[in-house]
């Protein structure tokens, strides 16, 4: 299922959140000025939580970084249907840019990159002790939530849908298709791995019902306000796809990098799920956490495929890089031993895959060519 730009939402559904902007935390903005370091940061930044846009920026020459190698990239940005980029370091701006019409305050669709949202979420509840990930889906989705005998359901785990690993035929007609009749026996839990959507989606409604709460209010009220982000999820078809600006997207990559804290606000505790998420889950992929993607591992496996790959998933990229990757090329890439985020938005590149995609590559390519020092 191929999801269009923002602007599709406005035919589809009525809620508080137009096709340009969203009566939120980061609209009806005060124009600030930016605050610019001119020092190498060394410390953490939280832009601030609050109805403006101020957010500090670094520039390229405090940092060392090869600025005259900015003009490339943005030119393969804009070739390649980007609509928003943003760079930060230790939560600093260092770049950020728009292409055509589109806006710092225009939403777009997160598409799978919005894996990583219900990731957390789900270790937030497990915390909360709403629901324990090795618990049996079944408890929270119900007897009859698949085709499969009564024994062979029980067998699905919470974490299998975390991991990819339930089983359930992903050769049925329609992968995103949520239905009973659509989710049927293949092979038993954790005895492959394959990018299969269904299970997944199913997570939201596991969550809703393990804390008796709408699942959109269960992520407001502990990710997407403490941390000053906007955005909501939208029901298209089979899909929940999260629809935000580029600015928001960049905050939850900075939660990542601060391993679960906002500014002193903890909004997951636990380090245990918090590692288990951020690394390989599972032998079946070492290259894939708990719906994270994984840099630096021996092998991957990609979507639509039952194939494993040799090497790095993204061998431009530092090989410590976990990501949150979507369709149409929506990247959101977390660096931890260079404290850095990078957000893309926009379409497909030159392919319509579900997630990792040659772009990933070539774009690393580029900034790497921005970051790293020249030899002498």
């Amino acid at each position: 299922m191929k999801f269009p730009h923002f602007c599709y939402l406005v035919t589809l559904v009525s809620v508080l959140f137009s096709c340009s902007k969203e009566s939120n935390t980061e609209t009806d903005k005060t124009i600030d000025p930016p605050i610019v370091i001119d020092l190498v940061p060394t410390s953490a930044y939280f832009p601030p939580i609050s109805r403006t846009n101020q957010w500090e920026t670094v520039s390229f020459n405090a940092l060392g970084w090869n600025e005259e190698n900015v003009p490339t990239l943005l030119n393969f940005l804009e070739e390649n249907d980007t609509d928003a980029f943003i760079i930060l370091k230790n939560g600093r701006i260092v770049l950020e840019e728009y292409f055509g019409d589109f806006t710092m305050d225009d939403n777009h669709a997160w598409n799978s990159a919005g894996k990583n949202l219900t990731a957390m979420l789900t270790g937030i509840a497990q915390e909360e002790e709403y629901l324990n990930i090795t618990d049996a889906s079944s408890i929270y989705l119900g007897e009859g939530w698949t085709s499969l005998t009564p024994e062979q359901e029980q067998n699905i785990s919470i974490k299998n849908q975390l991991t990819m690993t339930t089983g359930l035929d992903y050769t049925v007609d329609n992968n995103f298709c949520t239905d009973p009749e659509c989710l049927q026996y293949l092979k038993e839990p954790n005895s492959n791995w394959y990018y299969h959507n269904a299970p997944y989606t199913l997570l939201d409604d596991v969550i809703a019902n393990a804390v008796n709460t709408d699942f959109n209010t269960y992520f407001s009220e502990k990710i997407k306000e403490p941390i000053g982000m906007q955005g909501t999820f939208i029901k298209i078809g089979y899909n929940n796809v999260f629809f935000s600006t580029a600015r928001s997207m960049a905050r939850f990559g900075i939660l990542n990098l601060q391993e679960g804290n906002w500014d002193g606000t903890t909004i997951l505790n636990d380090m245990d799920y918090f590692n288990a998420m951020t690394n390989t889950s599972q032998d079946l992929n070492l290259a894939y956490g708990y719906l994270y993607w994984l840099n630096g591992k021996e092998s991957f496996k990609l979507p639509n495929s039952e194939d494993t790959f040799t090497g790095n998933l993204i061998p431009n990229a530092p090989t410590d890089l976990y990501a949150a990757l979507g369709k149409n090329d929506q990247k959101l890439y977390m660096v931890p031993s260079m404290d850095l985020v990078v957000v893309r938005m926009g379409g497909a590149s030159d392919e319509e895959l579900l997630g990792p995609s040659s772009f990933d590559n070539e774009i690393w390519g580029y900034i790497m060519d921005i970051i790293q020092q020249p030899t002498p």
